[in-house]
């Protein structure tokens, strides 16, 4: 797989450039995060015939039906992950898709555990990775509707995928303080949430409205 992970032209790094400043207009104020959007090349992670539109701000197809998410998504929900003063040590991720939302949480934290149904998915992503030298991301072969609860607890859990309710199995694999932050509904009526641990219970949250794929159960090979 070769590829140039600086880019030209629509791929360039002035092009990225001018992605962040579309997000910072959007709300996204957190540097780290910007940073690492800054950091991992999005044009490597779709089909080279779309590299000229990898720097929009939309969301683009990746085969089996499934999109890389659109920049200002993956930029909220990684914020609402880092919120705070410290970041997450241990990240676990539920849908790996293209690998572009596991590359910028690798910029943000120490571990990042992520796991995909499709397996042709995994195995690209898994190469993109080893381009970047992302070398603190764990991949599986999973539907995460169970998470990966052999490798938690985690300080965070990530979903890229809506189920129509909270799978309690995901709040389980949370360390003490942890926060899960998760697409949750049915297509056109999804609500981005965050679901804290506190000293009380579980904190819910509602940020926006977003539209995902649904979270579906079984693998593809």
């Amino acid at each position: 797989m070769t590829v140039d992970l600086q880019g030209i032209g629509m791929t360039s790094m002035r092009t990225r450039k001018r992605l962040i400043e579309r997000l910072k207009e959007e709300g996204i104020s957190d540097s780290r995060v910007l940073d690492a959007m800054m950091q991992v090349p999005r044009h490597i992670f779709v089909d080279e015939a779309l590299a000229h539109r990898a720097y929009e701000n939309t969301a683009l197809p990746i085969g089996y039906s499934q999109t890389i998410s659109q920049p200002y998504i993956v930029a909220r929900m990684s914020e609402l992950l880092c919120e705070g003063e410290h970041l997450p040590r241990r990240v676990l991720e539920v849908g790996t898709g293209s690998g572009y939302q596991s590359s910028v949480l690798s910029q943000l934290a120490d571990s990042v555990y992520t796991v995909e149904r499709i397996e042709p998915l995994l195995k690209r992503a898994s190469q993109r990775f080893k381009l970047l030298k992302a070398n603190n991301i764990r991949t599986r072969l999973s539907d995460g509707n169970w998470g990966w609860p052999e490798e938690g607890p985690f300080d965070a859990i990530l979903v890229t995928a809506a189920p129509e309710q909270i799978p309690q199995e995901l709040l389980t694999q949370l360390s003490p303080g942890g926060r899960l932050v998760i697409p949750v509904g049915v297509d056109g009526a999804q609500e981005l949430r965050v679901i804290e641990q506190t000293a009380e219970g579980w904190e819910v949250r509602t940020v926006e409205a977003v539209r995902f794929v649904p979270l579906l159960s079984g693998v593809v090979r």
